[in-house]
């Protein structure tokens, strides 16, 4: 299924350009009609069933005289108009696929169940980071595997479901859109969420896949867990992502086991210390007695990755079958663009399983 989008522009060249970026980039999403009149354009919207018409601010179209499936922006030449005539407003001036994102996130919100997207193979595999200790870097961690399979051509979509946390303090990328989005879709329940996704999504220019912040941190607080579980399971039945690291907070209650029991591996940080040690062994002995009874327990898909590890004062964890499959020293006076630096190109990573 592709979207039927209508260019309206008295700017030919301009029409040519993005018309020819669009089919070299979503010949495969995008069905692109293009004009330099509005009476053209208006006749034409009804029996080509357009979803999308984007016009230059030059014309007045009355947003009455659309059909009801066909949704309305403008086309402006400056990034600060948010809309215009109360519709929304998309620069024209900017890269190709941020112009595409907007139209998508337009034509999502009045898309309902309809998808533009096929369903992969579900061979994406999901990786979940979270740890019983705090402040051992588990985020960081995180952030490291997914520029670790990002360097090797993988597609790596990184999520950060910390109620607190932010994927921007490790990745950055233009675009205007944020999980706020993403919340909103999944609340109302009226917008597609996978094209919602699309739209939103950010990529880092090492690679890596990711949602931006949402605007204020008690957005994230709206998110239950069947809501996390199903924005996972969105990317990874999506097709887009061979990888999908995701970045939780701890917990033990029925809902926190459910979403992780939709991860293929399960990435637990220590940094070797007495405190850290102690609480990992307590908390791998506790799951081990809830899934006691489980088909495929998840103490099974573990493994312990040692952070900020002391050769002084750091030891191993004693008295479990948690394995480990390595660790990083502290980096002192290093930023964190340094610290994913060091730690994206280490083999461990590669021992995830």
């Amino acid at each position: 299924m592709k979207i039927k989008l209508a260019l309206l522009d008295s700017d030919q060249n301009y029409l040519n350009r993005i018309v020819t970026a669009f089919n070299i980039k979503y010949a495969d999403k995008l069905e692109i009609y293009s004009f330099t009149k509005l009476e053209s354009a208006m006749a034409a919207l009804e029996p080509s069933r357009i979803d999308v018409l984007v016009a230059s601010d030059t014309f007045v179209v009355e947003s009455s005289a659309l059909p009801k499936r066909c949704q309305l922006a403008y086309f402006v030449e400056s990034a600060d108009v948010d809309s215009v005539n109360d519709q929304r407003a998309i620069c024209k001036f900017q890269k190709a696929d941020l112009i595409y994102r907007q139209i998508l996130s337009i034509y999502s919100e009045y898309a309902g169940s309809a998808s533009g997207l096929k369903l992969g193979d579900d061979s994406c595999k999901v990786i979940a980071f979270t740890s019983p200790c705090g402040g051992v870097g588990s985020s960081t961690m995180a952030a490291a595997c997914a520029l670790h399979y990002a360097a090797r051509g993988k597609r790596t979509l990184y999520l950060n479901f910390e109620r607190f946390g932010s994927s921007d303090a490790f990745f950055a990328a233009e675009g205007q859109f944020d999980m706020s989005g993403i919340i909103f879709a999944l609340k109302s329940k009226k917008t597609n969420l996978s094209m919602k996704m699309e739209s939103c999504v950010k990529q880092d220019p090492r690679g890596v896949y990711f949602y931006s912040q949402s605007k204020v941190a008690l957005d994230m607080l709206e998110l239950g867990a069947d809501e996390i579980g199903r924005l996972i399971s969105e990317a990874r039945l999506s097709g887009n992502y061979e990888y999908v690291i995701a970045d939780l907070e701890f917990g033990m209650d029925r809902a926190s086991l459910q979403i992780l029991r939709q991860a293929g591996a399960i990435v637990w940080t220590g940094d070797g210390s007495e405190i850290s040690n102690r609480k990992l062994a307590r908390a791998y002995q506790a799951l081990a007695i809830l899934e006691q009874n489980a088909e495929v327990p998840l103490t099974a898909r573990i493994a312990l990755i040692y952070n900020k590890f002391s050769n002084k004062s750091g030891t191993a964890v004693t008295g479990t079958e948690l394995r480990s499959i390595g660790g990083a020293p502290r980096y002192e006076h290093a930023s964190t663009a340094q610290v994913l630096e060091q730690l994206a190109p280490k083999e461990l990573f590669d021992k995830i399983q």
